[in-house]
């Protein structure tokens, strides 16, 4: 009985490894608004063993070398490319959860959650303005192929 239970553990901490190593790496963000890509981010987890995403590339013409004018304290008025934007995520329950998310275009920090759509291979983001995740909206990057 016991050697099942392990054999068990096992292979739903395997699942569990698959499917966080399927949502580490670049992913294209989608302006849900225009439909159009705006950045490559890339998802990885620091020696703290949270997650966290850094804007490698703004993928939109006129805005590579955009500054963060809304954002408060030491991101004021620093370049976009290169900074963090999510941040202390916590792999649970099959999602990254129990960090934040800064958006760069207005300055805020929501509450966020993210998961992969098993179905389509995007990646869910929920940003939110309650922990909960009620009060918020989706939005779905796509998997970044390019180089």
């Amino acid at each position: 009985m016991r050697k099942f239970i392990l054999l068990a553990i096992l292979f739903i901490a395997s699942i569990a490894n698959a499917q966080i190593d399927k949502i580490v790496g670049r992913w294209t963000t989608i302006d849900d608004k225009e439909n159009i890509q705006v950045s490559i981010v890339n998802i990885y987890r620091s020696t703290d063993g949270k997650y966290y995403g850094q804007i490698e590339k703004i993928l939109v013409k006129g805005e590579e070398n955009k500054i963060c004018t809304e954002c408060e304290g030491a991101l004021h008025n620093k370049p976009v490319v290169g900074m963090v934007i999510v941040n202390n995520m916590e792999w649970r329950d099959g999602k990254l959860q129990g960090g934040t998310i800064l958006d760069p275009d207005n300055g805020k920090t929501y509450y966020a959650k993210m998961w992969l759509d098993t179905q389509t291979g995007k990646l869910v983001l929920r940003g939110s303005l309650d922990k909960r995740g009620i009060l918020g909206r989706n939005q779905e990057w796509i998997r970044y192929t390019g180089k």
